[in-house]
């Protein structure tokens, strides 16, 4: 059986980046929500899209447990910003039998704001594939939701600003 990778991070932190070289490395398959919605719904905003993208995650988990067990690492690039949301799939897979392991994208504010902006501009030209633009209520809603991960909750603690120097 192979593994869960789960990627935590913030929205626009390099995940589906990061998520690219660990699928490459390990000829993984990325399960990615942004994706899903994408393709069936556009991304389309408002309350239906949180409760739509609620059940996709919980497909794209069960998969991800279905996946491991046949053989395959699985790559989840979710962002898990919450506490709760790390401990729930630490618990499902722990109570499913299948290993996984964490990684956190850490990124300092500045890197940060420049991703956002080359993202937003990247979607103004119509060159952002599944991509949300990062309005005002979106960064907001990040920074009020997003709890950085205790060291002890990580196995590998990716540093952004390290990676692109």
């Amino acid at each position: 059986m192979k593994k869960v990778i789960l990627i935590c991070g913030k929205i626009c932190s390099g995940k589906s980046f990061y998520a690219a070289q660990l699928k490459d490395k390990y000829n993984a398959v990325i399960l990615s929500t942004d994706e899903v919605t994408f393709d069936l719904i556009n991304n389309e905003q408002g309350e239906f899209y949180n409760v739509f993208a609620e059940k996709v995650n919980l497909y794209l988990r069960k998969k991800a447990a279905e996946i491991a067990k046949a053989g395959a690492d699985v790559i989840l690039d979710w962002g898990f910003w919450t506490n709760q949301n790390r401990k729930d799939i630490s618990d499902y897979f722990a109570s499913h039998g299948v290993d996984y392991e964490w990684h956190y994208i850490d990124i300092d504010d500045e890197l940060w704001h420049k991703y956002i902006k080359e993202r937003n501009q990247k979607i103004t030209d119509g060159n952002s594939g599944s991509d949300f633009y990062v309005d005002e209520g979106l960064f907001n809603k990040v920074q009020s939701l997003f709890k950085v991960p205790e060291k002890s909750e990580i196995d590998v603690w990716y540093d952004a600003q390290r990676e692109t120097k």
